[in-house]
């Protein structure tokens, strides 16, 4: 009892101090895009725009108080579910809710091939006799955890889009803003996965080496007990948290290589919508991609906390 006590005050503890850490991360991505340079305002009124209609609409938009002061009334509709408006007085929460289906048809595919595939490779890489596969797989993910998404994105077009000519190397919309076809899809959601499987295949791995050392995991593996037995029933439990921390950075991994991704597949997304946000210093929309993502980061980061907890109070 004393220890299930212990865990959920561990579990509290790193959540108060991650949901510190978002406010603190929200508040720098607020200040930066206010030190950027250049004016969003005048951007949206035009080059014929008068100073003083720019410093009246300023004024109108509440954009000459103290930063701190405008996070704070930002701060405040966040936790009402109410991210504010653009520099176009457009409601944010509309204007994400139109792009997000687009983006989660591609971090949602990305975020599950990068599980199955990270998972297959560990168990691949850790169980049994098999150095030539070793070797490859430590190679191969060490290369692709040093590509960013874009450099991954521009071989998928050279070779794919219009070397080999069986992928559209570029997006083209329907009626309703969505892509075309499904094969639109494809290069997006590869481009977005393969760093991430890189770098989930190494952390599964070690996650996976360290259970099998444990005395119970190893007695089942003398006994001759099957390798998807011996992964379902012994390891994956001591190995989950850790494996799921690694999704949660993934997942931030993910949000963030949309943008680039989303930008030079032309895709109409959450992505692209940030890129052109930080160019006309739309700050509140920056802000709500960041605090949406950092949220689910926290819920995945909780999730772990919860099944570690869980799993040092129980025992096989």
């Amino acid at each position: 009892m004393a220890g299930r006590v212990a865990g959920a005050l561990r579990v509290a503890a790193g959540t108060s101090s991650r949901v510190a850490m978002l406010a603190v991360a929200l508040f720098a991505v607020v200040l930066a895009m206010a030190l950027l340079p250049g004016n969003g305002v005048r951007a949206l009124l035009g080059r014929d725009a008068s100073q003083a209609e720019i410093d009246s609409y300023i004024r109108e938009l509440g954009l000459d108080r103290p930063v701190l002061e405008r996070f704070c009334d930002w701060f405040a509709g966040l936790v009402r579910g109410d991210f504010g408006e653009t520099l176009r007085g457009e409601s944010v929460n509309a204007l994400l809710a139109s792009r997000l289906p687009n983006t989660l048809a591609l971090a949602l595919p990305a975020l599950a091939l990068t599980l199955v595939v990270s998972t297959i490779i560990a168990v691949w890489w850790t169980g049994g006799d098999r150095p030539v596969f070793g070797r490859l797989a430590s190679v191969g993910t060490t290369v692709v955890i040093a590509l960013p998404e874009f450099v991954v994105a521009t071989v998928l077009v050279l070779v794919l889009g219009l070397t080999l000519d069986v992928l559209p190397a570029v997006t083209m919309q329907n009626a309703d803003g969505r892509p075309a076809s499904l094969s639109m899809y494809v290069l997006p959601i590869a481009a977005l996965s393969i760093p991430q499987i890189g770098w989930n295949s190494r952390v599964f791995a070690a996650a996976i080496r360290e259970a099998r050392m444990l005395p119970y995991v190893r007695a089942a593996e003398i006994d001759g007990v099957a390798e998807t037995t011996l992964f379902l029933r012994y390891i994956l439990r001591p190995a989950l948290p850790t494996m799921i921390a690694s999704l949660a950075t993934t997942v931030g991994m993910i949000v963030g290589g949309s943008v680039v991704v989303e930008s030079l597949f032309n895709f109409p997304g959450v992505g692209a919508l940030v890129a052109a946000s930080v160019a006309t210093r739309d700050v509140n929309i920056v802000a709500a991609v960041v605090a949406s993502t950092g949220i689910v980061i926290v819920v995945m980061l909780m999730s772990a906390d919860a099944v570690r907890a869980w799993t040092r109070g129980h025992t096989v």
